[in-house]
């Protein structure tokens, strides 16, 4: 069958809409590569539909004010208020559209491409998903929500893994090494986990004793020390709750006097949809609270109740705090 100009477009749509979805495969990542590689028509088709859930946000935006002051011209001095024309309906219509589309790719889905990539690495989880790997009978894994993970052969012939983006709580009774951005971690018997969602990458030792090399430099760790570092920067281990650090391993988020802001970056990562924090001073409230990750979908009513925010749920799973 031959495919139309207006039937590239729809498809192309429906694969942004797949791939964003958080449900998206193995082999749904090699199904797109295989249609974005039937054509140049089919590629930019693909680039176009992205391009256009993107704009879409400040498109929705300049509406919305837009109508706002048609409101308050609409407003006579002796306040009576004059119905605006109709139109407005498919105004407001398509303004809602373009919220859901914009936050189902801007929002939702912020590094799109690098998901996509992620379908391609040894090991990967979804939003929300963890998982148990056994890289050997003396080594396991378990990883957490939006993880990449690759096994690797390293220059001195060794084996071991890096951690491309993510967190992984490594269990090994077996020399084991680990590279995760500019550093490594190195452990012979023992348990610990790093994580890598930003800038900076932070290990901490659960149990046993492992080695962290970064720019030249190495640290000791014993049980319940933990250590974080960035390109250019380290800091000095310092003693930390590690049930607090590894209670996702329980389904649990556990914060402790932590703020807001902070909170709901975390809970970003486990959430289908993306809470919005709209309110900067309410952002630096600070938080003491244990969420379940089972029970995430109550989560805004929570922070509603529990801080007098208000609460907005939109199209696409997005919610909007403050």
């Amino acid at each position: 069958m031959t495919e139309t100009e207006d039937q590239l477009p729809l498809e192309a749509h429906q694969w942004l809409i797949r791939l964003t979805s958080g449900q998206a495969t193995t082999l749904d990542a090699a199904e797109f590569r295989r249609w974005c590689a039937l054509s140049a028509a089919h590629a930019q088709a693909f680039a176009n539909a992205r391009r256009l859930w993107q704009d879409l946000g400040p498109a929705a935006r300049q509406l919305e004010h837009t109508e706002a002051l048609e409101s308050q011209a609409a407003t006579h001095s002796s306040g009576e208020v004059v119905p605006l024309p109709q139109r407005r309906i498919g105004r407001r219509a398509f303004l809602t559209g373009a919220v859901a589309a914009s936050a189902a790719f801007v929002f939702v889905r912020p590094s799109f491409m690098g998901e996509v990539a992620g379908l391609l690495a040894d090991y990967h989880t979804g939003v929300g998903e963890q998982r148990s790997v056994m890289l050997s009978n003396t080594t396991a894994l378990e990883l957490n929500t939006q993880t990449r993970i690759n096994q690797q052969v390293f220059n001195d012939g060794s084996r071991g893994a890096e951690l491309l983006s993510g967190e992984v709580e490594v269990l090994t009774q077996a020399p084991f090494k680990i590279r995760a951005g500019s550093g490594w971690v190195g452990c012979n018997d023992g348990k610990f986990v790093v994580r890598s969602t930003g800038p900076d990458v932070m290990v901490t030792c659960v149990a046993g004793h492992l080695t962290v090399s970064h720019q030249g430099n190495s640290f000791y760790l014993g049980g319940n020390e933990q250590i974080s570092y960035s390109e250019q920067s380290h800091s000095e281990p310092v003693e930390v709750d590690t049930q607090v650090v590894t209670a996702w391993r329980q389904r649990l988020l556990v914060f402790e006097n932590e703020t807001l802001a902070n909170v709901i970056i975390e809970l970003n990562r486990y959430h289908s949809g993306r809470i919005m924090l709209m309110d900067e001073k309410l952002g630096q409230r600070r938080v003491q609270a244990r969420f379940k990750l089972d029970h995430l979908s109550d989560v805004a009513a929570l922070i509603r109740d529990a801080y007098g925010a208000k609460v907005r749920q939109l199209p696409g799973g997005v919610v909007l705090v403050g």
